[in-house]
Parts: C-alpha cells; structure tokens; sequence
C-alpha cells in the first residue's frame, strides 16, 4: 500500500525530537519518513501497520522503526477508553554526525539501523534500560539530551533480545487521494470486521466497482481484501486470547468468523499456531516480564 509521506517537526536548535503524549483518538494516516522512529507505548491498546505486518498493540510495547518504513496505529473505534500515552524519539541517522558513523568504535550503529529498516520490537533488559533513558531524555538539554541519544543508540546495538516486524521494508510516494481512499477502507474494515463484509460494501466505501476495487487492492497492498479483514480478524482475536476473558469459541464470533473451524484454520494459517498454542506462548513470554 503507498503510504503517505510525513514531515516530522523537528523543535528548531535541537538535532532530534522527543515527546511524551497523552492523546484520545490516537492514530495516523498509513505514512512514512526519513527519520527512525523509537516507540515506547505506555498506555493502549489497538491494531498496529508496519511494513506489511498487522498485529494487535497493548501497553509496554518498545518499537524502532527504519527510515521510510511505512506504519500506522489505530486504537479500535468504539473501545471505551481510547487515550494513549506515548514517549516518541524521531531522528534522522546522521543528527549526531556523518562522522560518527564512519567511526570504527561505531560500527554497531549503521547495522542498527539497516535491521531497523523492517522495524525491531525490542525485549528483555534491553527495553528496560532504554525505557528509562527514554522518560530522562523527555526533560534533558544540551549535551545530556545528545548522551541519552547516544546511550540508547548503544544499548539497542548490542541488544540481542528482540523480534523483526515486517518480512521486508518498502518506500513508495503516493498522492493525497490515495492515502484518502486506503484510510477510508482501513477505518471501514476496522470498525466492521465483526460483521460480514461484502466486497459491494467496500468496494462502495472507495468508489470503486467490485472488479476495479479488487485489481486496485491487490496492486496497492500485494495481497486481497479478504486476506487482509483475515489478518484483521486473527490480529483481534490474538488480543482476547492474551486478555484470557472469553472462551475461545466465543472469541471466534466475536470476530468475525462464521464457525469455529473456519477459525481455526484461519488462525492456524496466520499465525501458524493454534489458539492454544498462542496462549501459552504469550503467557509463557510474559511470565518472566512480570516476576
């Protein structure tokens, strides 16, 4: 899918950005741009885009995002608390100098940054470490501001406890109508993938016949429509699996799906697990996290 491409403002005198935000109706267009992206999600909980990977978001998450690699995070319309908190760095890859990358002693830091390019979710001590950084770097000036960049730069390049997003990265340009229709067919699928969803519905949504609607689907996003309310469904159902409330029968109407077998066979394709198996790994995972 062409993604948008977005300026991030960068406070004048200062060579990076940082923020810690606390918004409601949080969420973006599909976009990109030239700066990495360090994500720590303090609070929320939704669907997540980047690259060509959907997956579900929920508080703690630690994220770093290649330059120009396409992504977004939509909280689920309708959830009955939508506020999000976030701390956020943006900076390009020469902010603290060409010359630094070209340093011998900094040979971590380009290769960093090229498995950046498909997006890292960071773990372990790692993402304790730079968690804090982050909170310290929100009030720093001058040089701290520069060593708490440098210092997480570091403890991400020597990190070993961590997960590749997307199976690839992509940089497209795309126009101002284009990004207007995708975003009208995500928030369309996101705030209907519980029900049925005809092709007449969203093709509709992107004024679009259902045959141009399918061929323009497929070129923008590699992948049909079904495929993608499928990921949709899975990435949701993979959320109140973890959450544990409901039986997994349950779960399967909740999202979407008209039997349970259909469901199971869908999961299983995605996520190559079954339900089952996709619970306790998570519960495995986490357990340590929380001792």
């Amino acid at each position: 899918m062409k993604p948008h491409f977005h300026k991030v403002p960068i406070p004048s005198r200062t060579s990076f950005s940082i923020r810690h935000d606390k918004d409601s109706g949080f969420g973006t267009v599909w976009h990109y741009h030239p700066e990495l992206e360090l994500h720590y999600l303090v609070k929320g909980k939704g669907v997540r885009f980047i690259g060509d990977n959907i997956s579900n978001f929920s508080d703690g998450e630690l994220i770093l995002l290649g330059e120009n690699l396409p992504h977004t995070w939509r909280v689920e319309e309708g959830a009955s608390n939508t506020t999000v908190e976030v701390v956020i760095i943006h900076f390009l890859p020469n902010c603290l100098g060409s010359e630094l990358l070209l340093l011998p002693e900094a040979y971590q830091i380009p290769k960093l940054y090229e498995r950046a390019k498909r997006g890292l979710l960071i773990r372990g001590e790692a993402r304790e470490k730079v968690i804090r950084l982050m909170h310290s770097a929100v009030d720093a000036e001058n040089l701290d501001r520069l060593i708490a960049l440098l210092s997480i730069l570091k403890i991400l390049a020597e990190a070993s406890e961590y997960e590749t997003i997307a199976s690839a990265h992509a940089f497209y340009k795309s126009n101002d109508a284009e990004t207007l229709r995708l975003n009208k067919i995500y928030a369309y699928t996101l705030s209907n993938y519980r029900n049925d969803i005809s092709l007449q519905d969203v093709a509709s949504i992107a004024n679009l016949g259902i045959t141009s609607f399918c061929r323009y689907f497929k070129l923008m996003t590699k992948k049909t429509y079904n495929d993608f309310l499928v990921e949709i469904r899975i990435s949701q159902a993979c959320r109140f699996l973890i959450e544990d409330k409901m039986a997994t029968e349950v779960i399967c109407f909740e999202c979407g799906f008209n039997n349970v077998s259909n469901f199971y066979r869908h999961f299983k394709k995605v996520t190559d697990m079954t339900p089952l198996e996709y619970k306790r790994k998570y519960l495995y995972k986490a357990a340590p996290e929380m001792a």
